[in-house]
């Protein structure tokens, strides 16, 4: 499978002739105004199959900028049979730790492609990850995790959810890069990883990385 990251927690998945794009960001123009930097390069001519949305924020929502009339699953949780890939467990969470009631609900996904167990934990702010969800997600291989604390999970919490779900290799996402201002640094997360791969471009193939786990992939910032 060839995994490129185009900046906060927006991916593009290649597994065969199957694309799946989640979480797309749209224009943050928006959030200059706030006094928030947010500069990773727009998304241009990307196209999909499958595309997933795990909640409605403009960073993780914009629908509009994805070609190819993909299959949407948008913000729903349940079990969704007829995709691409394939059967699509969406499971329900919350964006905060007080039940939602702050940031709103969050969606993560988990999915098989090219014979690798994907989840992508989208804006994941809950407290722990509860046993329910846990199982509903199963045993993964692939996970993208938040990790810059503030509106999502944090480094301590997301190293224990890759260690539940018996992840081989752990991808972070929604952290402070050079691109982004407003959150923590992906650093105390990958301090608590024994093998971390830090690469030099956005993409990567699976076939190329250790096996054995865990490991942490660090993918070049866009």
């Amino acid at each position: 499978m060839h995994v490129e990251w185009f900046g906060q927690s927006t991916f593009r998945l290649v597994g065969g002739d199957v694309t799946v794009l989640i979480d797309p960001f749209g224009d943050m123009s928006a959030a200059a105004a706030r006094g928030l930097q947010f500069d990773y390069p727009p998304l241009e001519d990307v196209t999909a199959d499958l595309l997933l949305v795990t909640h409605e924020h403009s960073d993780h929502n914009a629908v509009e900028v994805v070609g190819g009339d993909p299959v949407l699953i948008r913000s729903s949780a349940g079990t969704f049979a007829d995709t691409p890939v394939g059967e699509v467990v969406g499971v329900a969470s919350e964006h905060d730790a007080v039940a939602g009631t702050q940031r709103g609900a969050n969606v993560m996904y988990a999915f098989t492609l090219d014979g690798v167990r994907v989840a992508h934990l989208g804006d994941f702010g809950q407290s722990i990850l509860r046993g329910e969800q846990a199982a509903a997600l199963g045993a993964i291989d692939l996970l993208f995790v938040p990790v810059g604390d503030g509106p999502t999970i944090g480094a301590s919490l997301a190293h224990e959810i890759a260690g539940t779900l018996g992840a081989r290799w752990v991808v972070p996402m929604h952290y402070r890069t050079p691109r982004v201002s407003f959150l923590e640094t992906a650093d105390a997360f990958l301090e608590s990883f024994d093998e971390v791969v830090r690469l030099d471009t956005p993409a990567f193939d699976t076939a190329d990385l250790p096996d054995g786990g865990p490991v942490a992939v660090v993918p070049a910032a866009p």
